[in-house]
């Protein structure tokens, strides 16, 4: 056995064994390379003699590392070469895998075993080899480190972490998430292999693993560390797929590839300068508003401007913005993955096949953890966007997600005497709420889509009924107007407007904050299909603020009675940017719908009102033809 003092010229002398104990044994080890499936860095650390490293033939430098989990003081490295050894090589420590030191090179290596006593520092220790003894590449039956923490005295191991699972894939990464481990001191970090090797170094409970191979499976294990350096055993495994390339949207934003009714208006100007004004806004929306809070894969859009930070109707808005604008942001399908883990992750306690309405700061559903009718709808139109856009055989099964939401509104959310969608599922019969509804969930567009998916005929049913209905509130309770109530009241019986507050407000029979969006509502609708009551509700809409205004939007007021009486001053995109959408329905309003547009295009995004920039948003999707229907 051949034993070396490090020392400049390496030279060889016998020198006695050190006291320290072993500390690779076990622990997460990375290399260059490797040879081939089952000569991977890990065979160096097993304990075992029958096992091995082995790097790629013909190739320097390559260099195999071991991860100690926490700074150690080193005494001693012990290298058993296969015939495949190093002859100039270096024994190298670092603290952060970046910055490393020599503690012993040597260029007259002759393989065997060398038996190294030296003096360094680390976390981690590496060999790194410059020149091979042989035509080969290198290969190390163990690469013992011997030493002590640097840290302390603690020498307990953290559990190993539990239910390591895929969060989702794209055709270049993978997400991962797993639960906490626990550790008699406390756990400081996690770390992440692909393979056997290191790909991350993490202090939370989730990864993603970037730079992969489209159409490739990928195993992974992760181990946890405490502050003393200690590693935990390796979690169970898991085995994550990426997707295929080339797999881009169906749908990409500005395309066009779904023509608008004939003589649909949209603002004047070129399609390409349009489509890229839309693409800057939702640029700015997206860093306003899109975020991941919580980790665990999930995507969220916050919500200021609301009772919690994280309400399904942004959620929902999310889910349709991300789906369309596919094409013009890469990481559109990312976004809109982590949004429908959220959706998963957060069922409502009623239907878990619904979203739960509000998440408070921690993302934990709070306040009934039940459902909202209004998020509800967008989440099912957002995931039959989806599987149109990237089908549904990846992470996540679109068109079986989507279904059973659209199932799950039907049962829980539709009133089945009126056909009327509720205020959520939480509104039973007998209750005060039953008879209720929310006009801006009128989504008619929606509706079709349900019932093209499914091919269930009730959705054109319920369709119908929403359609009347809007048509006999405009015609008995805002007949110069068109304008429609928050909410009605008596769906059983006369459905009228509500007489005070109901749910939110004094106004609630009112056209306030939630009716302020059904010009949008009703004008996609319009837009897209053409129907003779959708066109004209938005018409008559259109006709009455055009001439409210005088054709000025800056006039267009917060708040109006069903008789045009403004409520309150001031103004606001949730109120101006809907009448857009109803002015495309008109072949006469080219001006007023140009006035419009600028009005949008020069309100900067308001980064404490999720509501009226995720509505602009939207409409101005919408006015450049860039909405289309599942």
């Amino acid at each position: 056995m051949k034993v070396f003092l490090a020392v400049a010229l390496a030279l060889p002398m016998l020198v006695s064994a050190t006291a320290d104990p072993l500390i690779s044994r076990g622990k997460p080890a990375s290399a260059s390379s490797i040879e081939a499936s089952g000569f991977e860095a890990g065979k160096a650390v097993d304990g075992s003699t029958s096992t091995r490293w082995a790097s790629l033939e013909g190739s320097d430098p390559q260099w195999l590392r071991v991860d100690l989990g926490s700074s150690h003081t080193i005494s001693r490295v012990r290298l058993n070469w296969e015939a495949a050894y190093g002859k100039t090589y270096k024994i190298q420590t670092s603290n952060d895998a970046s910055a490393w030191s020599d503690v012993y090179s040597t260029s007259a290596g002759d393989g065997g075993v060398d038996d190294l006593t030296l003096t360094g520092t680390g976390r981690y220790v590496r060999m790194y080899g410059t020149q091979r003894g042989t035509p080969y590449g290198y290969s190390l039956w163990e690469f013992d480190v011997y030493g002590t923490p640097a840290g302390g005295s603690d020498t307990t191991p953290p559990s190993a972490p539990a239910d390591l699972r895929s969060t989702g894939t794209t055709s270049s990464t993978a997400s991962l998430a797993w639960s906490a481990s626990t550790d008699n001191v406390g756990v400081t970090g996690y770390d992440v292999y692909r393979g056997g090797t290191q790909v991350a170094s993490v202090t939370g409970t989730s990864h993603t693993d970037t730079g992969l191979t489209a159409s490739t499976s990928y195993s992974y294990t992760v181990r946890a560390r405490d502050a003393a350096g200690n590693t935990s055993g390796a979690s169970g495994s898991v085995t994550a797929t990426t997707q295929p390339s080339g797999s881009g949207p169906a749908v990409p934003f500005g395309s066009h590839s779904r023509p608008y009714a004939s003589g649909m208006l949209r603002p004047s100007g070129s399609q390409a300068s349009l489509d890229a004004q839309v693409v800057d806004y939702y640029k700015r929306w997206k860093a306003a508003f899109v975020r991941q809070n919580c980790g665990n894969g999930w995507y969220q859009v916050i919500s200021p401007d609301a009772d919690h930070p994280y309400v399904a109707e942004a959620q929902g808005y999310g889910m349709v913005i991300a789906a369309t604008m596919a094409g013009a942001d890469p990481d559109a399908k990312k976004i809109f993955d982590g949004l429908v883990k959220w959706k998963i992750d957060h069922p409502s306690s009623i239907n878990p096949d619904l979203l739960a309405a509000e998440q408070n700061t921690s993302c934990v559903s709070v306040n009934g953890t039940d459902a909202a009718t209004d998020g509800d709808m967008d989440v099912a139109y957002g995931l039959l966007l989806a599987d149109q856009q990237w089908g549904s055989s990846g992470t996540y099964n679109y068109k079986q997600l989507a279904i059973r939401h659209i199932n799950a509104i039907k049962k829980d959310e539709i009133n089945p005497s009126t056909n009327l969608l509720k205020l959520g599922d939480w509104s039973s019969s007998g209750g005060e709420h039953y008879y209720i509804s929310r006009t801006s969930d009128w989504m008619a567009d929606h509706f079709r889509a349900f019932r093209k998916a499914t091919g269930d005929a009730a959705w054109d049913t319920i369709r119908n009924a929403h359609q009347n209905l809007i048509t006999s509130l405009q015609s008995g309770f805002a007949s110069g107007t068109g304008l429609l109530p928050d909410f009605v009241v008596n769906t059983n019986t006369s459905p009228r407007p509500a007489p005070g507050e109901v749910l939110e407000s004094a106004n609630d029979g009112q056209y306030y904050w939630n009716a302020c969006r059904t010009p949008w509502r009703i004008g996609d609708d319009a837009v897209t299909s053409s129907d003779a009551k959708s066109l004209a509700q938005a018409r008559k809409l259109n006709t009455w603020i055009k001439s409210k205004t005088g054709g000025d939007p800056n006039k267009i007021a917060i708040g109006y009675k069903l008789n045009g009486t403004q409520i309150s001053s001031g103004s606001s995109a949730a109120y101006f940017a809907p009448f857009a959408v109803a002015a495309m329905t008109d072949s006469g309003s080219q001006a007023w719908l140009d006035a419009l547009w600028n009005k949008m295009v020069g309100t900067g995004i308001d980064s404490s009102s999720y509501f009226a920039a995720s509505i602009q948003l939207q409409v101005m999707i919408t006015v450049t033809h860039n909405h289309w229907v599942p």
